[in-house]
């Protein structure tokens, strides 16, 4: 079965480093049009150096929470590539909130990071996808993955607003899915559990007994490698995964099979 994207264009949210750096450059790799996009304009250059008219990547910069912001960049792609092919929302933020403090905005930040801005940015690239296949004869018109979490359907005090973020987008995956359906658009997410990225390698280095506990709680034994994602999300990106729609597949080792309680209670 071949996951091929060679020549294809994708728009890579989150870009700038972490698991969306590992994405694009992953799909680079495999032959793609890549366009980083991420508010960190000084890491962007410092991972992909100077934007290279003459290759495959291309990067963005700004604050993707904005609606102007998604419009340029949406137009950065195509006077770059012509086209865009794949979204990968993979700008995601993590942060822990107080469940009881009703003065805690952390719920309202989150949602619009991690929902909003998802939403937002596949309306625009989606429209785009519609006009690109006006007049075609009904073949594919373009694909958009979302990156979720386990956290969806696993549930932590400190991380209310993130599992209901990330709830939140299952859903609208789901429901952007059948919105989109009629124009073959395909849209998917993948829920994650413990990768590793820089964010988490920070999160290893100051404590010293998170490796053992996460490893401890996953069946397969391991924290998954970047790589590991990026061939998923590349699935959910090829023609292979043609008749896949609305889904959000689980790479997590097998975590959310079993009860996180480390003690049964009867």
């Amino acid at each position: 079965m071949s996951f091929s994207i060679s020549g294809k264009t994708a728009i890579v949210t989150g870009g700038a480093n972490g698991i969306g750096l590992a994405i694009g450059r992953h799909f680079a790799d495999k032959g793609a049009n890549v366009m980083f996009a991420d508010r960190d304009e000084k890491q962007l250059k410092i991972e992909l150096g100077k934007n290279d008219e003459a290759g495959n990547i291309r990067y963005f910069a700004g604050d993707l929470r904005q609606k102007l912001t998604q419009a340029n960049l949406l137009s950065a792609t195509i006077d770059a590539f012509e086209q865009v092919d794949i979204l990968v929302n993979a700008a995601r933020q993590v942060k822990v909130a107080d469940a009881l403090d009703p003065e805690d905005d952390t719920i309202e930040v989150l949602l619009e990071q991690n929902l909003m801005t998802a939403l937002r940015m596949s309306q625009h690239v989606a429209r785009r996808m519609i006009r690109q296949a006006e007049g075609s004869e009904g073949g594919p018109a373009g694909t958009i993955i979302n990156l979720s979490s386990i956290a969806a359907r696993r549930t932590h005090p400190d991380l209310l607003a993130f599992s209901v973020s990330s709830a939140a987008l299952d859903q609208m995956t789901r429901s952007l899915a059948v919105a989109l359906a009629p124009h073959n658009i395909r849209v998917n997410a993948v829920a994650f559990g413990s990768v590793m990225s820089s964010s988490l390698l920070d999160a290893l280095r100051d404590d010293l007994d998170l490796r053992e506990e996460i490893e401890t709680h996953t069946p397969l034994g391991r924290i998954a490698e970047s790589a590991e994602l990026a061939e998923a999300v590349q699935y959910l990106a090829s023609d292979s995964s043609s008749f896949m729609t609305g889904q959000t597949m689980t790479l997590d080792g097998g975590r959310t099979l079993v009860d996180p309680v480390s003690a049964p209670a009867h």
